[in-house]
Parts: C-alpha cells; structure tokens; sequence
C-alpha cells in the first residue's frame, strides 16, 4: 500500500515537472495571453475596490429606486466630488509641483554641499580608514551609477509613459466595469451557489456574504486610515512649516497602504526636504510622522480594521520582497489586497467544495 502511495506521488510530481518545463519552451504561446491578463488587471481591481466601496449604498438606495437609477446617482455625486477636489486643492498641488521642480536643482546643490562637507569631516575620514571600507570600491560604485544615470532617466521616463497609458485606459474602462458590477454583482452568489445540492445553498450564501463583509470592510477601513494619515501628516507638515505639506500628505497617505515598509517610504521625502531646510524641522518632521503612526497603530487601525486580513507578519513581508521586485512600488501597495481577496476567495471555494463533497457522500449513504 506504501509502496503504490509513493509511486502514485513520483508520477504525480514527475508530471507536473513534466508540464513546467515543456511550458518554458512555448512561453511564446503565453505571451499574448499574460499580456491580455495584464493589461485588464488594474481595471478590474480598481473596478473591484470601487464596488465595495459604493456597493452598501446602491444596496440601500436600491431598496426605494431602481438598481441603475442608484448607480446612476452615485456615478454622478462622485462626479461631483471629484470635480469639487481638483478645483479645491488643483491649483494647490499644480503651484507645489511646479515650485518642487523649480527647487529641484537647488536641493541637488544643497545634497551636493553637504556631501562634500562630510567628505572631508573626521567621521568620514575614519570610516574610510576602516578596513570593511573600500576607498576604490566605492568610487567605482559612483562611477558605474553616474554612467548608468542617462539610461535609468530613459527607462525611467518610458515607464512613466506606461503608467499614463495604463491611467487613461483604467478611466476609460473601470466606470463600465464597475456599472455592471454594481448592477449585477448582487445576482452572483444565487448563481454560484445553484452548483450546491439544495440542502447546503443557504450556507453557501452565507458563506459568499461573509467573504463580501470581509473585503468590504477591509478596503472601506484602510481608505479611512490612509486618509487619516494623509490629512493629519498634512496638517502637521503645515504647523511645522515643511514645504510641499499637501503633496507630502497624499505620498504618506498612498504609501501608507503598504503594510511595514509604507509609512518609511511616505515619510522619506518628507524628512529629507525638511533636512535640507533645517535639521532641527527634520528632527520635528519626524517626531509629528511618530506620532501619527502611533495613533494610526494603536488606536484608528485596530479600531476599523482589526485583524480582518489574519495573515502572518513573515507572509506579509515576504509578499513585499516578491511583489516589490516584480512590480515597483505599486506592487507593494497592491501585493497585500490582492493576496487577501486570493486567499479568501480560494478558502470560501476549498469550503463550498467541501460542502459539494459532503452532500455527496451523505447520497450515497442514503442510497
């Protein structure tokens, strides 16, 4: 019996080898399919966000309008909203961008002068004494970036040029998906569940309701906690005269989605304007972000979001690694939902088949 056991997995695990490595020599035949799946990600996940955000509304005005009439309604007081926020803050991130670039070069110089002041401290000139110091190492280090810089700057700005295409057809795209959605996304659990036997519908309904609770109060309260960053680092950076304070606050607001790392790489350019100003209003920068972190850690995120994604901290960070890698700093920020809705998704479906089994067997018993 062990014996036909080991033979049956060595076949198994000889087959699945088998299919990756005849799959790397047609990867060609993938390609058109991966960059299909790629280029309707983003819509589809922005559209995904969007409709649990909006869809408790459409849910309740529904019960005295029609469905696409509240669709409608929300479409356009969201048309609204964002009408009223361009015009409102617009202007303000326009004239604080152009005075960033305009103060661009000055901070280089500034970044510059105090290089050269360290270079020739005696901090520096210790270190460089040290022997797990190389003087000749590092010089080709600055050498290889410099050289290198022209080609980062092209590639540079041709992703910049990807990222607008994939904004302009994510506009285009995401209000259709997200009608629909809204429209008809409340129907797709009566039609999932019609798989199961009769006796096992009702809880596989409740089980697609939970998984929508999760997800739905999982983005809808890490939307409040990353405005709340936003707005508090916002005001903060404002008592404390940092520059830039509005563009500031949306970097650390957007960053802050990224569980560990999101809130050092938000507060990084914050810190680092403030240091060239002064390094006293850095020491202060700092000590405000600490303190929005605190409240955020122990108090606004335990108390809207929880432990909802129960995901371990080593699963997070190496999600993190892979996704950063692959995807930059937009695949970190989308690295950890997305892995949430997979890993709720495929634990709701090992549950519905797990019913379907049951309801199987008990069939059979009967019989």
């Amino acid at each position: 019996m062990l014996k036909s056991k080991v033979h049956f997995w060595t076949f198994q695990i000889l087959l699945v080898l088998l299919i990756v490595y005849v799959s790397t020599k047609v990867s060609f035949l993938f390609q058109p399919i991966i960059l299909f799946a790629s280029t309707l990600f983003v819509p589809i996940l922005l559209a995904g966000i969007l409709f649990f955000i909006f869809n408790p509304i459409v849910r309740f005005l529904s019960k005295k309008i029609p469905r696409s009439l509240a669709i409608l309604i929300i479409y356009l007081l969201f048309i609204g909203l964002i009408t009223f926020i361009v015009n409102a803050a617009g202007p303000v991130i326009v004239t604080q961008l152009g005075g960033l670039v305009k103060s661009f070069p000055g901070y280089v110089t500034d970044m510059q002068k105090f290089i050269n002041d360290f270079s020739h401290s005696k901090t520096f000139t210790w270190m460089m004494s040290q022997d797990y110091v190389s003087v000749s190492k590092f010089e080709q280090t600055v050498v290889s970036t410099l050289k290198a810089l022209p080609e980062n700057i092209a590639s540079s700005m041709s992703a910049v040029f990807g990222v607008i295409a994939n904004i302009a057809l994510a506009v285009i795209t995401v209000p259709f998906i997200l009608f629909y959605m809204l429209k008809d996304g409340h129907k797709f659990p009566d039609k999932l569940v019609q798989f199961l036997p009769m006796p096992y519908r009702k809880e596989g309904l409740k089980i697609f309701k939970e998984l929508n609770d999760t997800l739905a109060a999982y983005i809808q309260g890490q939307i409040i906690v990353c405005l709340f960053v936003g707005v508090a680092c916002f005001i903060g950076y404002l008592l404390i005269g940092v520059k830039y304070a509005l563009i500031l606050g949306i970097i650390i607001a957007v960053t802050n989605v990224i569980p560990y790392l999101g809130p050092y790489l938000g507060a990084a350019p914050a810190v680092l304007i403030a240091f060239l100003d002064s390094p006293g209003k850095a020491v202060v920068t700092v000590i405000v972000i600490l303190v929005v972190q605190q409240i955020d850690g122990n108090v606004i995120s335990p108390l809207i979001i929880g432990k909802r994604l129960n995901t371990h901290p080593l699963t997070i960070i190496l999600l993190l690694i892979g996704a950063g890698s692959f995807g930059g700093i937009l695949g970190m920020i989308f690295a950890v939902p997305v892995y949430a809705l997979l890993k709720a998704i495929t634990l709701n479906i090992v549950r519905l088949v797990q019913l379907r089994q049951r309801s199987r067997k008990e069939q059979h018993l009967n019989v």
